[in-house]
C-alpha cells in the first residue's frame, strides 16, 4: 500500500499527476465534489444562522468509501484539488467526511501540472484556507435561498421550467433595461459620401466627405455639382504603424479570443482548456491575472530567441486593469513553451 494518497478532483488530473511521482503516491480522484446540499428541501437554517446541512451526494457514496480506506491505510493525505473557492470546498468537504487525522492531511495546490510545479507543492504544504472555504458556502448557501424562493413563484405566476438566480436574475435585468433603451432610441438618417481618386500615376485612395447631408436630395446635388472637378492634396502625413503584443490570455480574454477566431461558445472553450490543463499543458484556465512568473518569462524569451532571434525577444511585465482582480493565479500561458501544438 502506497504511503501518500493524493486526492484531486479529476480523474484526468489524477493520471497526469500519477506520472510525475513514484511508487509511494496513489493518486486519486472525487469525481469534483463529493457532498452538497439536499435537493428535496431548502438545506439552510434561515431561522438561525444560515448553517448549511450537507449530505453525501448519491453519486458519491462507493467514490467516498474507496477514498475512506485508502486513507486509513496511508501515512500522508494530500488534499490536491484547485486554489480557488470550489477546489477548497472539495478539500474541506474530503477532510471533514473522511474524517482525516489534521496531523497527516496536507493541503498542496499548484497552478500548472508539471513535475516540478507538483514537486514545488509538496515541498510547500498548508492547511486549508477557511477563508476560502467561507466564500464558497456564503455564495453557495445564497444561490440555494434565492433560487429555492423564488423559482416556485415564477412557475406560478410566469412559465413552468422557468428559474431564477442570485446571478443571472440580475443579468436577465440589466439585459432587459438594455434592451428597452435600445427599442426607445429614435435613430437619425444621415447620408455620407464617399469617393476614389486615381491620380496621375494611376494610384487609387479612397477618401470620405467629412460632412454629412440630411437627405439622399442633398447628397446627390453635392455630387453632381463636384463631379467633374479637379482635386489637390493639401497634405500627406505619414506615421510608422505600431501595434504591441496582447497580453497573456485571462479567462474572460480566453473565451473573447476563442469566441471571435474559432466560433467556440464559452462552454466549448472551457472544455477544451480544462482538457489541456489537466494534460499537463496549460496553467490554471481560470484566472482574471496578466501576470507570468519570472520563469516562465526567462522560457519564453528564451524560445523566441532561439526560433527568431534576439530583436524578437522584448520580455514585458503585465499588470491587470480591472479594479477588483484577484490575480491568484498566473495568466493561461503554455507549461511548455518549446512545445507548439499538441492532440487531446
Amino acid at each position: 500500500m502506497s504511503k501518500n494518497l493524493v486526492i484531486v478532483e479529476s480523474p484526468a488530473k489524477a493520471k497526469t499527476i500519477e506520472k510525475f511521482l513514484g511508487k509511494d503516491f496513489k493518486v486519486e480522484s472525487s469525481f469534483g465534489h463529493i457532498a452538497d446540499l439536499p435537493t428535496k428541501e431548502l438545506g439552510v437554517n434561515v431561522e438561525g444562522d444560515f448553517k448549511p446541512k450537507y449530505l453525501v451526494s448519491s453519486d458519491k457514496k462507493a467514490v467516498v468509501k474507496k477514498l475512506k480506506e485508502l486513507a486509513s491505510k496511508a501515512e500522508t493525505v494530500w488534499l490536491a484539488s484547485d486554489e480557488d473557492r470550489e477546489g477548497e470546498a472539495i478539500a474541506w468537504h474530503l477532510a471533514e467526511t473522511l474524517k482525516l487525522d489534521k496531523e497527516k492531511t496536507k493541503r498542496i495546490v499548484f497552478h500548472e501540472i508539471t513535475k516540478s510545479a507538483i514537486q514545488r507543492a509538496i515541498e510547500n504544504p498548508r492547511t486549508i484556507d477557511y477563508n476560502l472555504v467561507d466564500a464558497q458556502q456564503a455564495r453557495r448557501v445564497l444561490d440555494r435561498i434565492v433560487g429555492y424562493e423564488l423559482s416556485p413563484v415564477l412557475w406560478r405566476k410566469v412559465k413552468g421550467g422557468l428559474s431564477a438566480g442570485r446571478v443571472q436574475s440580475v443579468s436577465v435585468r440589466l439585459i432587459v433595461e438594455r434592451e428597452r433603451e435600445i427599442q426607445a432610441f429614435k435613430p437619425e438618417v444621415f447620408f455620407r459620401v464617399d469617393a476614389e481618386f486615381i491620380n496621375g500615376d494611376k494610384q487609387s485612395f479612397k477618401a470620405k466627405l467629412s460632412k454629412n447631408f440630411s437627405t439622399v436630395q442633398e447628397a446627390q446635388a453635392f455630387l453632381q455639382a463636384n463631379i467633374e472637378a479637379s482635386y489637390i492634396i493639401g497634405d500627406l502625413e505619414k506615421k510608422p504603424a505600431k501595434k504591441s503584443p496582447a497580453p497573456p490570455f485571462t479567462t474572460s480574454t480566453l473565451q473573447q479570443e476563442a469566441s471571435r477566431k474559432l466560433g467556440f461558445s464559452v462552454s466549448r472553450t472551457m472544455t477544451a482548456a480544462q482538457r489541456l490543463y489537466e494534460a499537463g499543458y496549460i496553467t490554471y484556465m481560470r484566472t482574471d491575472s496578466v501576470n507570468l512568473s519570472d520563469e516562465a518569462r526567462f522560457s519564453a524569451k528564451n524560445e523566441i530567441e532561439k526560433a527568431y532571434g534576439a530583436k524578437y525577444s522584448k520580455p514585458r511585465n503585465y499588470t491587470s486593469k480591472a479594479k477588483g482582480a484577484q490575480e491568484a493565479h498566473e495568466a493561461i500561458r503554455p507549461t511548455e513553451f518549446s512545445r507548439h501544438g499538441v492532440e487531446v
